[in-house]
């Protein structure tokens, strides 16, 4: 499906240093149009020196950037028109109010999105008259986030989107994102919630020490990582964890308060089941839940592999 969509986003081989220090060591990425990418990646990774590099804030030491066809690095004036920003340090004027905020950005582009409703949209309807530095910080976040939207871009950078947020807020944030990207907009978003990343995203990066670890989908990199399925049971009678340790497609096998829990590839589950029906053992409140991008994400970010689809 992505090989039919037109790339909205082009890195190739990006490096960024400061000093000695190697914040981005060749990235190279595809966003495809209409899609919400994700970038994952402890403090640190090369994560938002991506962003910032695709936004035209910061010049690579080497590489190429197009977005839409533009570089950033030498056409900032197009790529205003065509990429909207929100990041995660981003302060206004202290004194400005949300209105004039919102009014500013608005004569800045020929076709801006109506400002009122996106305030509201965002739950700023009621803050109009209000001052920048008397915003709580999940306020100064949803200004942020209407600022970055309201030029109706065709890419927009949303870094650490709901920090500050409270989960109510979040959620809703989480549908406008949705509805922005049905619109056909592209959404590079960077963020440290494993929800957030698997709720939303289309694809994900896995972003480790400045460079690409993985880029898959949310479930490719989940069935990627050694626990692909996790198996749960409660049992008071004694069990071998070793036998199940040493079989095929288990990658971990430990009990706890008399909760035994087994970690494997897809599918291990019925063979757990039938090891234990032939130790005598009747597993109770058995359970079996797909393996999540929290232990996918830890597993790969500890690893030097990559993995591209």
């Amino acid at each position: 499906m992505h090989q039919e969509r037109e790339p909205a986003v082009v890195v190739d081989g990006l490096r960024k240093t400061y000093g000695e220090k190697v914040a981005v060591d060749e990235i190279s990425l595809i966003v495809h149009e209409g899609e919400i990418f994700g970038i994952l990646g402890p403090n640190g990774a090369g994560k938002s020196t991506t962003v910032e590099a695709i936004a035209g804030l910061r010049v690579g030491d080497r590489g190429r950037i197009r977005v839409h066809g533009i570089d950033p690095w030498t056409d900032r004036a197009a790529l205003t028109e065509v990429l909207g920003v929100q990041l995660q340090e981003a302060k206004l004027q202290p004194k400005i109010t949300v209105q004039e905020a919102l009014e500013l950005w608005s004569a800045f582009y020929p076709d801006p999105e109506p400002w009122a409703p996106l305030a509201e949209r965002l739950g700023l309807g009621t803050h109009l008259s209000q001052r920048f530095e008397d915003l709580s910080g999940g306020q100064q976040q949803r200004l942020s986030i209407a600022l970055a939207l309201i030029g109706r871009p065709r890419v927009v950078v949303l870094d650490e989107l709901t920090t500050g947020l409270d989960p109510r807020a979040r959620r809703e944030v989480w549908d406008l994102v949705r509805d922005v990207r049905d619109r056909g907009v592209t959404v590079i978003l960077v963020t440290h919630s494993m929800e957030e990343a698997q709720t939303l995203c289309d694809r994900i990066a896995i972003v480790d020490a400045g460079r690409i670890r993985a880029l898959d989908t949310p479930a490719g990199l989940i069935d990627a990582g050694t626990a692909a399925t996790i198996t749960t049971f409660d049992t008071s009678a004694a069990i071998d964890l070793v036998s199940l340790r040493e079989m095929d497609g288990v990658t971990a096998a430990y009990s706890a308060n008399g909760t035994v829990t087994v970690e494997g590839a897809e599918g291990v589950a019925l063979a757990v089941i039938e090891a234990l029906r032939m130790q005598g053992v009747s597993p109770q409140r058995l359970r079996v839940a797909a393996g999540s991008l929290d232990s996918a994400y830890l597993d790969l970010t500890d690893t030097p592999q990559e993995i591209t689809r």
